[in-house]
């Protein structure tokens, strides 16, 4: 997969969001005109894929990071069965 203008301005924005003034979900939709949900599924795409390690391998590693922390998270500590009475 090759990435296109539009992912690689997502990656750049994503690098860096914070520096610039005002709500990020503001300026999503002003600079690529999606909705943030829209975003974050192309972004989640994008950080899956090899072709965006590539162009931004420290970008792509903490967001994978991050991701895989937010899962581990979600799904919780491992359930023990009881070894009964």
């Amino acid at each position: 997969m090759e990435l296109t203008q539009r992912d690689k301005a997502i990656l750049d924005f994503e690098r860096g969001w914070w520096t610039q003034p005002g709500p990020k979900a503001a300026k999503i939709l002003e600079l690529f005109e999606l909705s943030s949900q829209r975003y974050y599924q192309i972004l989640g795409e994008l950080v899956g894929s090899q072709a965006a390690l590539e162009y931004d391998p420290l970008l792509v590693r903490r967001l994978r990071r991050l991701r895989d922390r937010r899962r581990r998270e979600r799904k919780g500590p491992p359930v023990r069965e009881s070894e009964g009475p």
